[in-house]
C-alpha cells in the first residue's frame, strides 16, 4: 500500500489491465495503450477554493474509476524493494466510477 497522499484534488490510483484472455480462451497479445481503468489507492483533501473551504471529492479508497487515457501521470515506488507504479491524476480528469 502506498504511503504517498495527494496534494489537493488529486488522487493516486493502481491501474488495473484488461483481460487478455477471452470468454471462449482466446489469448489476447499484449496492448501498448495506457490504462484507462484504475482502483483508487488514495485520495487528496481537495482544492482550496477561493473562499477557504476545500473542494469535495466524491471517490474514496477503493472505489474503481474510469478515467481519460492520456491524462495520468505515471510515478514509481519503492515499497518493500519492489518497484510499483501508480497513477497521479486529478479529480476532474475521471470521467465515472463503479457502482457498488
Amino acid at each position: 500500500m502506498a504511503k504517498l497522499i495527494p496534494l489537493e484534488d488529486y488522487v493516486l490510483i493502481e491501474a488495473i489491465k484488461d483481460e487478455n484472455t477471452t470468454a471462449s480462451g482466446i489469448i489476447l497479445p499484449d496492448s501498448k495503450e495506457k490504462p484507462n481503468k484504475g482502483k483508487v489507492v488514495s485520495v487528496g483533501p481537495g482544492k482550496t477554493l477561493d473562499n477557504g473551504s476545500k473542494s469535495s471529492i466524491d471517490v474514496t479508497v477503493g472505489d474503481v474509476v474510469y478515467f481519460t487515457q492520456y491524462a495520468p501521470d505515471e510515478i514509481e515506488l519503492d515499497e518493500a524493494g519492489e518497484k510499483v507504479k501508480y497513477l497521479v491524476i486529478k479529480h476532474s480528469s475521471l470521467l465515472a466510477k463503479e457502482g457498488k
